[in-house]
């Protein structure tokens, strides 16, 4: 919690665990399952999800159990928030704001429910932005003005090696216009009001790449941001797009290279990175 502020958010914001305990933010963990089993984010080993889906086994994304949330609230007005914000995944894309407002309606506190309209760093970025305003003493309207400011100002570009997995999990949205493309086109995506959308199709996955770097400094502009790199089980490729990232950005203030939520990982696929450019 930080100062009178409580913020709580989803584990889609991919946060890295250590930032989250350092300004007091809340994350609650979305589920996933794998065949019959369920489980909570978290305890779901990275390496058997890969592989699970790999050898496509059914496996499927939920929101946040209600009692989560519910506890999450409670905790937090038990030390000391006069409010709470919660900020969450987009509508478009996952059920978890209508589970937070389920559970919002019995906390000892008022909590202000917040539709990210995207999901990623570009969402984990606003909500850090967040706490620092709400730890040096801002109230509710100044944090979620910060909020606001923050997610409009955001990018997410992501590349895929197939839209399959999009496909199956029905988040898909416009992008489902470039299924059936030859196995060499690769698509980049990005968020558009909430949903997945297409960016364009590059032959080949260097080639593809490149053009996502190219989309992410274009973003930035020559402006101060705050960058992330993300992946799902492509830490080399990761490092390989910062690499090629890093000489073009002239004002990035803050830098992580993160895995991306697994519940995420389950809709983009193994082989996945996606660049977040979050204006400061």
């Amino acid at each position: 919690m930080s100062g009178r502020i409580g913020l709580v958010t989803d584990s889609t914001s991919s946060i890295p665990p250590a930032q989250a305990a350092q300004w007091g933010i809340t994350v609650v963990p979305m589920q996933i399952q794998i065949g019959k089993q369920v489980r909570a984010e978290p305890s779901v080993p990275k390496d058997i999800l890969v592989r699970a889906l790999q050898e496509d086994y059914a496996v499927s994304t939920a929101p946040p159990d209600p009692a989560g949330f519910a506890w999450a609230y409670q905790d937090l007005a038990n030390r000391g928030a006069d409010e709470i914000i919660s900020v969450h995944i987009s509508g478009r894309q996952s059920k978890t704001t209508e589970v937070a407002e389920m559970a919002a309606a019995h906390s000892p506190v008022p909590v202000h429910i917040v539709d990210s309209q995207t999901t990623g760093m570009s969402l984990g970025y606003a909500v850090l932005a967040a706490a620092r305003v709400a730890g040096a003493g801002g109230g509710a309207r100044r944090v979620m003005d910060c909020l606001a400011r923050r997610l409009e100002h955001a990018s997410e570009l992501i590349y895929v090696d197939t839209l399959e997995y999009l496909r199956k999990g029905g988040r898909i949205g416009a992008a489902a216009a470039m299924l059936g493309s030859a196995l060499s086109l690769k698509p980049l995506l990005t968020m558009v009001n909430g949903r997945v959308a297409p960016l364009e199709r590059v032959l080949g996955a260097d080639r593809a790449l490149r053009r996502l770097v190219d989309a992410a400094v274009h973003k930035a502009g020559g402006q101060q941001v705050d960058i992330a790199i993300e992946h799902f089980g492509a830490a080399e490729r990761a490092e390989h797009v910062w690499s090629r990232l890093r000489p073009r950005l002239h004002a990035a203030r803050e830098v992580t290279l993160t895995e991306v939520s697994s519940t995420i990982g389950v809709h983009v696929g193994p082989g996945a990175v996606g660049i977040t450019v979050s204006h400061v």
